[in-house]
């Protein structure tokens, strides 16, 4: 189920990406949204570099950014750092070109509340906005697989986890395949079990590893080596 924010609430949005025509692209999705969703979405600007984008965030003080990595005039990662130093933080979702692991950890490590790839927008952006605007962080499964990966890389061995948890050997296996994105159906029939219990063990699962959904628990399992990628 996707979660949303209070309806009817006016979402004020500031596209930065340096190609007039993708932006006319967020403007339509966006319509769309407020017309066929609970949310409203309004457009309150629109930047083609890191100057403007960082100038229309500090006098509009939208609630949402939608960003672009790479931009004529100044790339992502400045702007994403400039961004972070105004006094009114605004939620930044990353829309990019670029689906890399290195893109991805650079663009997290400097402060996006998610990142979404360009060519999965129809499918991916509005649970994504919805999700930075409820304080959450927003990676596609895969996406997070990729970030983690970066960040074992840069910090060394990932912790050990498992036994501090206490998960059992069942909630292990569980756990391992929903990181492989497979559905509590497809769990149940791997481990020979009923979708209820692969439920239960969900339940547990996200209870010991303090998260809400599948994705915050995939995100969780890898950043603390619980799970190989």
């Amino acid at each position: 189920m996707i979660s949303s924010t209070p309806a009817q609430q006016q979402i004020s949005v500031l596209l930065v990406d340096d190609d007039s025509r993708f932006r006319q692209g967020l403007q339509m999705l966006l319509q769309f949204y407020s017309t066929n969703c609970d949310q409203r979405f309004a457009v309150i600007g629109e930047a083609a570099s890191s100057e403007q984008a960082v100038q229309l965030a500090q006098q509009q003080h939208p609630m949402l950014i939608l960003l672009d990595m790479e931009l004529a005039s100044g790339d992502g990662i400045t702007t994403l750092t400039e961004l972070a130093k105004l006094e009114h933080r605004s939620k930044i979702l990353v829309v990019s070109g670029h689906e890399e692991e290195e893109w991805v950890f650079r663009a997290m490590r400097a402060g996006a509340n998610g990142y979404v790839v360009k060519t999965e927008l129809a499918t991916e952006l509005f649970t994504a906005m919805t999700t930075v605007l409820n304080e959450q962080i927003y990676l596609s499964p895969e996406l997070a697989t990729r970030f983690f990966q970066m960040f074992r890389f840069y910090n060394g061995q990932a912790l050990d986890a498992k036994t501090k948890l206490h998960l059992t050997d069942r909630e292990q296996e569980v756990l391992h395949w929903l990181v492989q994105g497979a559905s509590n159906e497809d769990i149940a029939t791997r481990l020979y079990i009923s979708v209820a219990t692969v439920k239960a063990h969900l339940t547990a699962i996200f209870h010991k590893l303090s998260v809400t959904s599948r994705t915050q628990a995939i995100i969780r399992a890898l950043k603390m080596g619980l799970v190989s990628c």
